[in-house]
């Protein structure tokens, strides 16, 4: 699996859809499919992290491909990127949303008794919330006996994949990097950053 992550982030983050991220805790286990991603480059993708170059923050990013790089959002919430590319060249794919296959009872917790259950997991910082991942992943290996894993799932139809812009970024908004599946009620809904500006796509 870790030479299928070993490619480019546009091309991995489609890929992803279907795949499952488990986190294994002392409360129990929740078990997330994916079903929506986003991909980031790095020096080529100015809506990347990675777009100035190597940082402490970003030096997850860099690889090797399979790594969970996360991030603190607006200061408000976590995010969940898996690290792809080449080792050294920074490329990551957010993952933006998901449905949650097991330990729904966990999820609720801590998202909170009254969330339904397409929206436990739907959107970057609800995915998090609702896996339990914080700072304390980042760097993990999702593909040793780590706490977190990512697994295989069911093969997902290629019909029902469909490519989009970015969500709530300024710059490279427009880039159709955006990957989820149609009519899945779990995806999160399409905002443009009002800070958005034109860019050349790619």
């Amino acid at each position: 699996m870790r030479a299928a992550l070993a490619r480019p982030a546009e091309e991995v983050a489609p890929d992803l859809l279907g795949a499952v991220l488990t986190h294994e805790t002392p409360e129990g286990t929740v078990s997330i499919t994916i079903t929506e991603t986003e991909a980031y480059s790095g020096a080529a993708d100015p809506a990347s992290h990675a777009y100035r170059g190597r940082t402490p923050r970003n030096a997850v990013m860099f690889g090797p491909a399979g790594h969970l790089y996360v991030y603190r959002s607006h200061g408000l919430h976590w995010c969940a990127n898996v690290v792809t590319g080449a080792d050294g060249i920074a490329s990551a794919v957010l993952v933006r949303a998901g449905r949650v296959i097991e330990g729904e009872d966990l999820a609720r917790e801590r998202r909170g008794d009254k969330v339904e259950s397409a929206r436990l997991a739907r959107g970057p910082g609800n995915f998090c919330q609702a896996l339990g991942i914080t700072a304390e992943h980042n760097g993990t290996d999702l593909l040793t006996d780590a706490s977190v894993a990512l697994s295989e799932g069911e093969p997902v139809p290629a019909a029902l994949v469909r490519a989009g812009p970015r969500v709530g970024v300024s710059r490279a908004h427009d880039w159709q990097h955006r990957f989820y599946l149609a009519g899945d009620p779990t995806v999160s809904a399409y905002r443009l950053s009002p800070r958005a500006r034109p860019s050349a796509g790619a």
